[in-house]
This record gives structure tokens, C-alpha cells and sequence, in this order.
């Protein structure tokens, strides 16, 4: 994959020194870049005893299953971006104050060739009489209920999303 840069952003010069990929540098006027963690949620949303599962309409990972959820911005909680994700993607209004945080995990995000690194911070929200209305966005095709037993994990959009499920799914069969 091609550097963030090719030229400094400062002075423009091309000695651009590229550290692991978390820190860029420019050898002639000391300017430096770290290309920090980006936060994300994903709401696992359960109605009785199944979840909630989207069907991805835009790259990366057009076609393959995801949750809910979406980027956290600048000076957002990580439980109001659920809130306003859950609105932007589903239509739907959510009670932030139900929201129970399960876990996090660190994930990629390939975004215009650009490899972001994010830690994805997953919650559950449970309500038996959530309904989900026609929506219209660009990034979503559609979405489906499945138990969680029944999700095969190679469907799902990102490695983040793979571990978390399947952690929930040992739970599951320990209980």
C-alpha cells in the first residue's frame, strides 16, 4: 500500500520517513504526522432471540454482513455516536441509556487506499418491540435478523465484528 504521503504536507520535500505507519516524518523541517487510532462503535442490536445484522451497500466489504454503527466524531461519546449512528443508518431513536458495552477490539478500515486503524468499541441494546421501518441511505442495502448461532462469522464485514460474535457465540453455548 502506498504512504499516507508522498510529499510533505509543510515544505513538500519528498524525505518523508515513515515509522510503522503510525508516525511520518520529514528529514528537512521536522514536520510530523502520527496517524493515530480512529474510535468506532457497532451496536448489537437484539429483538427476542435474535440480532440484528446489516447488508454493507458500499466498500469496503460491499455485500458482506456488518452491525450497526459507524465512526465516533471529535467531541462525541462513544453512546451518543451509537445513538446518532443507529439514526443515520436505521431511522431508528434509540434509549443511549440502555446501551451495555461488551468489548473492544482493534480493526482496519481501508478507506480511498488509505489503511485506517481503529478500535472498535462494541454495545448490545435489547428491545423486543424495535421496529425497523423502510430506511434510505446510500450505505446500507438492507438488514436481517438471525440468531446469533445461526451467523456463519465468514459473512461478516470485519475481523473486529468476526472476534466479538464469536466470542459472544462461546458464551452462548458455555450457558
Amino acid at each position: 500500500m502506498d504512504p499516507i504521503f508522498k510529499y510533505c504536507p509543510n515544505c513538500k520535500s519528498p524525505h518523508l520517513i515513515f515509522d510503522k505507519g503510525i508516525k511520518i516524518t520529514c528529514t528537512d523541517c521536522d514536520f510530523e504526522f502520527y496517524h493515530n487510532t480512529a474510535g468506532a462503535v457497532a451496536v448489537i442490536i437484539q429483538k427476542e432471540d435474535k440480532i440484528l445484522l446489516t447488508v454493507r451497500n458500499k466498500d469496503p466489504q460491499k455485500g458482506y454482513l456488518d452491525l450497526a454503527g459507524g465512526f465516533i466524531d471529535p467531541a462525541e461519546t462513544a453512546e451518543f455516536s451509537c445513538v446518532r449512528e443507529l439514526k443515520e443508518e436505521l431511522n431508528i431513536d434509540i434509549d443511549k441509556t440502555k446501551l451495555q458495552y461488551i468489548n473492544s477490539n482493534p480493526n482496519t478500515y481501508l478507506y480511498k487506499n488509505i489503511l485506517y486503524n481503529t478500535i472498535d468499541l462494541f454495545f448490545l441494546y435489547r428491545d423486543d418491540h424495535l421496529l425497523i421501518e423502510d430506511f434510505d441511505t446510500i450505505e446500507l442495502k438492507g438488514f436481517l435478523w438471525k440468531k446469533i448461532t445461526e451467523i456463519d462469522i465468514d459473512e461478516l464485514a470485519f475481523e473486529s465484528q468476526k472476534k466479538t460474535l464469536s466470542l459472544l457465540k462461546k458464551q452462548l453455548n458455555k450457558g
